[in-house]
């Protein structure tokens, strides 16, 4: 593999306000162990492989159908964010493959749209949900206060794991999508602020 493609856990190089704060080291329910970190601008390369590579149904319940044409400027946005108003995490498996990525990004109002993506291979072991309760750590810590998120609503995995953030608001079903919005849990960010492994779900976005 590439030096490229690998995602290394604690990256040496890193842009002005990078939190390390949010590095974490998770132990999965069937005893893998992975890395889950900020996302870096070098992650660039790494990210496009995983895009490639991905199967046709996770970028379908990734992206509602068809994926977008993956751009040089789309890939720049997707790596290159300010850790506030736009914030996303990696996670890394064997030999530092890329296996997951979690982000939110405003919407004003404290509220930020919130999606998490895992490859087929590390769901259902806790990885998804352990990057939705750090994700949700760090938007609590940075003001937001409820993730919206919209996914198919056959993706029922998705719904178990949004709950884990906090009391769930209304659903909208039309034509198999299904829009949501969470109230995050100050207190269970507070609890879970130490790092600990998370293991439950599986999510999208």
């Amino acid at each position: 593999m590439s030096a490229a493609l690998e995602l290394r856990p604690h990256p040496l190089e890193v842009p002005p306000g990078y939190p390390h704060a949010y590095e974490r080291d998770v132990r999965l329910r069937d005893g893998r162990r992975v890395f889950v970190r900020p996302i870096i601008p070098s992650d660039a390369e790494a990210l496009a492989e995983a895009f490639r590579t991905a199967d046709v149904d996770t970028l379908r319940r990734r992206f509602l159908g068809a994926p977008p044409p993956l751009t040089p400027d789309r890939l720049r946005r997707l790596t290159t964010v300010d850790y506030g108003l736009r914030f996303a995490l990696v996670a890394g498996g064997e030999a530092g493959r890329g296996i997951g990525l979690a982000r939110y990004e405003t919407e004003g109002d404290g509220r930020a749209e919130a999606a998490v993506v895992v490859d087929p291979g590390w769901r259902r072991v806790g990885l998804a949900s352990a990057m939705i309760e750090l994700l949700a750590q760090a938007a609590v810590e940075r003001g937001i206060d409820t993730f919206t998120a919209t996914y198919l609503a056959e993706n029922r995995p998705v719904t178990a794991l949004v709950n884990l953030a906090g009391d769930t608001g209304a659903r909208v079903i039309r034509q198999g999508i299904a829009d949501i919005a969470v109230r995050l849990d100050r207190e269970r960010r507070a609890a879970t602020n130490d790092g600990e492994d998370e293991d439950d779900g599986e999510p999208r976005r």
